[in-house]
C-alpha cells in the first residue's frame, strides 16, 4: 500500500523543483504558469499574474486536447511551471502531466515562495 509520502516522493523524483526567484525570472517569457489550487484558495491569496487556473482534480481533463475541458495553453511542448499552496499538489500534478507526455514541467512550490521572491500577483 502507498502512503501520501510515497506519492510525493515519486512525484518529486520526476518533477524538478526550483526556487521562487528562479521561477520569477521565467515570468514574462513564453512559460506557462499554472496554479493547481482550488478557486477558494486562490480567492484568499491571489495567484501568479497571468496564471492558468487548473485545479488539481481537473488536470487530466484540462491537459487533454481530446476533452471539452482542454486548456489551450497546456501543450505538450510548453514550458510549464506549477504552483500550489506548499508544493505538494504541484508536484503531484506535475507527475501526472509528465505521464501524459508533457516534456517540460517544473514545480515552483508554494504561492508564498513566489510572493517572497517578488513575483507579480493578481487577485483571485
Amino acid at each position: 500500500m502507498k502512503s501520501a509520502k510515497d506519492y510525493l516522493d515519486e512525484a518529486n523524483a520526476v518533477v524538478p523543483r526550483i526556487p521562487g526567484g528562479d521561477a520569477v525570472a521565467k515570468h514574462g517569457s513564453n512559460a506557462v504558469f499554472v496554479d493547481v489550487r482550488d478557486s477558494g484558495s486562490i480567492a484568499k491569496t491571489g495567484t501568479i499574474a497571468g496564471a492558468n487556473r487548473v485545479p488539481r482534480g481537473m488536470v487530466e481533463f484540462m491537459a487533454d486536447s481530446a476533452t471539452q475541458f482542454h486548456n489551450k495553453a497546456l501543450t505538450k511542448d510548453a514550458d510549464i511551471y506549477l504552483v500550489c499552496g506548499a508544493g505538494g499538489q504541484a508536484a503531484l500534478a506535475g507527475k501526472t502531466l509528465k505521464e501524459m507526455g508533457f516534456t517540460s514541467v517544473t514545480n515552483i512550490g508554494g504561492i508564498g515562495e513566489w510572493q517572497e521572491a517578488g513575483g507579480p500577483m493578481e487577485d483571485g
